[in-house]
C-alpha cells in the first residue's frame, strides 16, 4: 500500500541530522551554561543594555518558563528568555539572549527576509495542515488535481524552512558582532558563544533538509502513481 514505500527513506537524513542537532544543541548548551563570563552580568540585563546602546529602546525584556523556550516576539516587541537564561551570566546565556535581540533589531532595521518570514507566516500555518491529508485524499480519489494541490501547499512550508535560514544565521552573526563590539564577551567567550549558536542554527539547517526531502518524495510518489 502507499502508505509504506520506499522513498521514505529519503527523510531518513533529515531525521537524523534533526537527532544530532538536537544532542548538539542541548550539550553544547550544557557546556557553555557551567562557564560564567567575566562581565558577570545576566542575560536579562545585558540584553536590555545591547538593545539600548543600538538605539532599540521598544524592546521590552521578559522571563518565560521551561529550558531553551526563549524567542523575541515582534508583534509585541518581546524578548522573552527562559529560566536558565534570563538570570544567568554564562556564556550560553549572553549568545542566547543576543541571538533573540538579533531578531529584534532585524525588525528595527526593516530586515528584509524576516519581513518575509513573517508576512507568510499565516498562509504557511494552513498550508502545513492542508497539504498531506488534500495530497492522499487526491491519492485515494486518483484525482491528480488534488494531488498537485497537495504537493503545492507542502510546496509553501519548504519555502518557509529555506527562508528561515538566512533569518537564523543573520541573527546568530548580528549577536556575535553586538556581544564583542559592546565588550560584553571576550577572547575565549566570543568562542563559546559562536559554538552554542553554530549548534543552534543546526536545528533549522534539518528541518529544511527534512523539507526538502519530503517534498521530494511526494513528487517521487505522484509521479509513480501517474504512471499507474
Amino acid at each position: 500500500m502507499f502508505f509504506w514505500d520506499w522513498t521514505y527513506i529519503l527523510i531518513f537524513p533529515g531525521l537524523l541530522l534533526g537527532l544530532w542537532a538536537q544532542h548538539k544543541v542541548k550539550s553544547t548548551y550544557a557546556e557553555y551554561s557551567r562557564i560564567s563570563t567575566r562581565l558577570g552580568m545576566p542575560a536579562h540585563q545585558m540584553v536590555a543594555d545591547l538593545l539600548r546602546r543600538n538605539g532599540n529602546n521598544a524592546v521590552s525584556v521578559a522571563r518565560v518558563s521551561g529550558s531553551l523556550t526563549d524567542h523575541y516576539n515582534p508583534s509585541t516587541e518581546t524578548l522573552n528568555l527562559s529560566d536558565g537564561v534570563y538570570g544567568s551570566a554564562s556564556v550560553a546565556a549572553l549568545g542566547i539572549a543576543a541571538h533573540e535581540a538579533g531578531h529584534a533589531m532585524q525588525k528595527h532595521e526593516g530586515y528584509m527576509p524576516l519581513k518575509l518570514r513573517s508576512t507568510i507566516v499565516p498562509a504557511v500555518n494552513i498550508c502545513s495542515s492542508l497539504s498531506t491529508p488534500l495530497f492522499f485524499l487526491g491519492l485515494i480519489m486518483a484525482w491528480e488535481p488534488l494531488t498537485t494541490l497537495g504537493i503545492i501547499l507542502f510546496a509553501a512550508s519548504t519555502v518557509f524552512a529555506l527562508v528561515t535560514l538566512p533569518v537564523e544565521f543573520n541573527a546568530s552573526q548580528r549577536a556575535v558582532n553586538m556581544l564583542t563590539d559592546g565588550g560584553y564577551v571576550t577572547g575565549d567567550e566570543v568562542r563559546g558563544v559562536q559554538k552554542v549558536l553554530n549548534a543552534a542554527a543546526l536545528t533549522y539547517v534539518a528541518a529544511a533538509v527534512t523539507s526538502l526531502m519530503s517534498l521530494l518524495r511526494l513528487v517521487l510518489i505522484a509521479n509513480s502513481r501517474r504512471r499507474d
